[in-house]
This record gives C-alpha cells, structure tokens and sequence, in this order.
C-alpha cells in the first residue's frame, strides 16, 4: 500500500512539473506559455532570421539591429510582430544606435510568427513578460 501511494506521489510531482511557466499574454491576462512554442520558434529563427540577426541575437551594428536586450523589442511589441508578419522598411533607433535597413516579408503563418516571437522574447537573456499567441497575431494588421 505505501508502494502505491508512493508512486501515486510521484507521478502527481512529475505531472506538476511540466515545461510550462505562467506569463502574461499580450493584453495582460495570465496564460500557461507552452515550451513547445519557444523550441519551434528556434527553429523558425535558426531557417530564417539568423542570417541576418545571427546566432547570438546582436546583429550587425549599424545594418541588422539586435534582438539580444533590445529596447525597441520590448517596448514595441506590436511593432516586431508586425516587421516580422509583414516585413519592415525605414529609421528605427534601437538601443541608441540608428538603423535604416529592409526586413522583406517571411511569409509566415500567424503560428509561426507566434512562435518565433515567443522565442526571441526568451532568448539571449530577454525577459519580456508578453505571451504571444496566433489569436494576437492574427488581429495586427499593417
């Protein structure tokens, strides 16, 4: 009897613990971010972004700016999901420095600009508190 019980104990510790943390989503309200969406995301990030923002996230100064404890990713949520969805052309300060490059269209899926968000958002030390899901995504236009 204690044998299953103690099993019973462990398995409960070991559904409790899944790779899911609570943040909050876009608008504020507390959601379960899945692990799943930041691994994907990389996989996005490695196919198409690398390129151009590098391995590390920092860019390259002056013509790609850098993700890695960018100010402009975390106080222009709205903005990077669009660049990302939608491409982005023009003068962006980020961190100080002045960037006038293009970023052309992915031509993502809304899931996959998710996910891709999800994962910059929590990569190279970036702690930005927003969730982004398809259903965001799907509401930002140009």
């Amino acid at each position: 009897m204690i044998k299953v019980i103690n099993l019973l104990m462990l398995a409960l510790l070991f559904l409790s613990c899944k790779s899911e943390k609570e943040k909050n989503d876009f608008y504020g309200t507390k959601t379960n971010v899945n692990q799943s969406s930041i691994e994907r995301g990389k996989l996005v990030y490695n196919d198409l972004c690398i390129t151009c923002h590098m391995a590390d996230g920092k860019g390259a100064e002056k013509v790609f700016p850098p993700l890695a404890n960018s100010d402009f990713l975390k106080n222009n949520q709205t903005q990077s999901i669009k660049a990302i969805k939608y491409g982005m052309s023009g003068e962006i300060i980020v961190n100080g420095v002045v960037y006038n490059s293009v970023m052309a269209p992915l031509g993502l899926i809304d899931e996959e600009v998710a996910d891709v968000m999800n994962y910059i958002n929590n990569a190279w030390g970036n702690k930005i508190d927003n969730w982004v899901t398809p259903e965001i995504v799907s509401k930002i236009d140009k």
